[in-house]
Parts: C-alpha cells; sequence; structure tokens
C-alpha cells in the first residue's frame, strides 16, 4: 500500500473513530493528510469504498494481533480482553467497528458489509478456540458493550471494571 493511501486510511480511521461514517468528509480527510480532495478520490472512488476499505485493514490487523497473542498466551478470554482494552485505551477510545457496527442500519452496503465480517471473524475465532456459538456470543457482547460504556462516560476504566471478571467459571465454561 502506498504512503498517501495509507494515510489517507489512517485519517480516515481518526474521524470514524471520533464520529462514525457520517462524521467525515472527504475535504476533511484531505485536509489532514495535506492534499486535495480530488487526490483523495485519486485512491478511493467513494466514501463508502474508503470506509470499506478502513474496516477490512481494521479487522486484518484485529486478526493478527489476536493470532499473535494467542501465540504466546493460550488463554483466550485474557488475549480477547486484553485486545479490546487497547482499543478503549487508545484516542479517540473507540473501535471503529463498533462505532459502525452502532449505526449500520444507516450505512451504505459495503461499509455494512465489512463491519459484518469483522464481528463474524471475531465470532468464528472464539467458536474454532472452543467457545460454543452462545458462549462466544456472550463473551464478544461483554467487550464490546464494556467499551461503548467506557466510550460514553469518557472513562477508559470503566472497560477494566466491566472485564475483569471475565475469566471467572461463568465464562471459562466454553462449552
Amino acid at each position: 500500500m502506498g504512503d498517501m493511501k495509507a494515510a489517507i486510511m489512517d485519517a480516515a480511521e481518526r474521524r470514524m473513530r471520533a464520529g462514525g461514517f457520517f462524521g467525515f468528509s472527504f475535504r476533511d480527510i484531505a485536509a489532514d493528510v495535506g492534499i486535495k480532495s480530488s487526490s483523495v478520490h485519486h485512491h478511493f472512488a467513494t466514501k463508502e469504498d474508503l470506509a470499506a476499505a478502513v474496516i477490512r485493514r481494521w479487522a486484518d490487523h484485529s486478526s493478527t494481533v489476536i493470532n499473535t497473542e494467542l501465540v504466546r498466551d493460550p488463554d483466550q478470554l485474557s488475549v480477547w480482553a486484553r485486545a479490546f482494552r487497547g482499543t478503549a485505551f487508545t484516542e479517540p477510545r473507540m473501535c471503529p467497528c463498533i462505532v459502525l457496527g452502532a449505526s449500520s442500519r444507516d450505512l451504505p452496503t459495503p461499509v455494512v458489509e465489512a463491519v459484518r465480517q469483522f464481528f463474524q471473524m471475531c465470532l468464528g475465532k472464539l467458536v474454532a478456540g472452543g467457545f460454543s456459538q452462545n458462549k462466544a456470543s456472550e463473551f464478544l457482547s461483554t467487550l464490546v458493550g464494556a467499551m461503548v460504556v467506557a466510550y460514553s462516560l469518557g472513562d477508559a476504566t470503566q472497560y477494566d471494571r466491566a472485564t475483569v471478571g471475565i475469566v471467572d467459571d461463568r465464562m471459562k465454561d466454553a462449552a
């Protein structure tokens, strides 16, 4: 990926994490990167294409992080909780897939599909790691909900409060 394309995606990701799909325009991205709006169009034909590309990149990165961490620590619960925590404690503190997922009924189809693929990837990895479908859904929902609460309250420590007991017997019973 070219440096300019990556810079455009980085700027879009920052804006999406802070304001969702409707929180940015190509002009905003161009100003952030220091180029003309037409240059953004050179790399991404539409805002939908840009947003979907950002979400796919986020999903690929998240998948790689999870895989790498599971090699170091086979405790899936801890690995996943730490991975999501990493997002909760960064600015602007919200995973772009969660931001967009909450408004997915209002989003263009390519963006909705990219967000769905992210959550399907997460659930698939959890099930492949030994969780039942129900426990995978419960666990992922807990992480996502904890992040939303922490973001809404402007207090990232709320994430820790919500997930501290996540490795108890209730959740360890993955079957």
